[in-house]
């Protein structure tokens, strides 16, 4: 494990793989290290051309925090990884982290360009939305001690699992570390703002971006993120739609590294 210091000094651990043009992976809502080792598979898969950096998000992990909390906290946190892989950096962001990945393209940071694979988007009524009060629901559970309830929330208004099944993952391992991190999940909620509101994308956030961007789902995922990430990339005129066979909101590392060979050779 590396660590580098943001610039509020908050620590941000990491493990790089191998060398080469400087790929970062960013993890969506709950997500890290200890719990997804996929990311580090994807690292092994492409050291021979790459560094790819795989790291905690703050708050998350063996990463620390810094209260209070703001999107320009994370992209600082992004700013200190790109500075020690060396820019400028691929960002490859996974669900959420996909949003992260594009608000850091537009705050000007050294991107060569980016992967989005599977943004939380809602532009439609295929879905309900999230309650419009939703970061503060999550906020007012963890300030009351109640990480539980903000885990529930999120797997049930975000994620979309019936309460039912959301009963039966708190029996399971999977349960605990989810519970750990649930203060961090409002700060998902914050990257993401209202693209999971039914209503369309906002015109002039990612304004400023204009590097090229890879747009992917699996085409076996929920259509509605198969819809929403057809919104991102209609969205942004610099984009490429793409699915991949066989996958969901959870690609194999052995269908997704090739993907991202293809697109940074694109780069070139």
């Amino acid at each position: 494990m590396s660590t580098v210091t943001s610039a509020d000094g908050t620590t941000i651990a990491f493990d790089a793989y191998g060398s080469g043009r400087p790929l970062i992976l960013i993890d969506g809502a709950t997500a890290h290290r200890a719990v997804n080792p996929l990311n580090a598979e994807i690292g092994k898969l492409l050291s021979d051309d790459f560094r790819t950096t795989v790291y905690d998000r703050r708050g998350r992990g063996e990463s620390t925090d810094t209260t209070p909390y703001a999107i320009e906290r994370e992209i600082e946190d992004l700013a200190a990884l790109i500075e020690d892989a060396g820019q400028p950096a691929i960002l490859v962001g996974e669900s959420s982290g996909s949003l992260l990945a594009l608000d850091a393209a537009a705050a000007g940071l050294p991107i060569a360009g980016l992967v989005l694979f599977e943004p939380p988007v809602i532009v439609d009524d295929s879905r309900p939305p999230l309650p419009a009060d939703y970061v503060e629901q999550l906020d007012r559970f963890v300030a009351e001690g109640r990480r539980d309830k903000a885990a529930e929330l999120f797997m049930t208004a975000a994620v979309g699992m019936p309460a039912e099944a959301v009963a039966g993952m708190k029996q399971t391992p999977y349960w605990a570390p989810t519970e750990e991190v649930a203060h961090t999940i409002s700060y998902d909620g914050r990257i993401m703002g209202t693209t999971m509101s039914g209503n369309p994308l906002p015109a002039d956030r990612w304004a400023a971006v204009k590097v090229p961007v890879l747009v992917l789902h699996g085409d076996k995922t929920w259509p509605v993120l198969a819809a929403g990430a057809a919104a991102v990339a209609a969205h942004l005129p610099t984009a490429t739609l793409k699915s991949i066979a066989g996958e969901n909101h959870s690609a194999e590392p052995t269908t997704f590294a090739p993907v991202l060979r293809e697109f940074a050779a694109d780069l070139t």
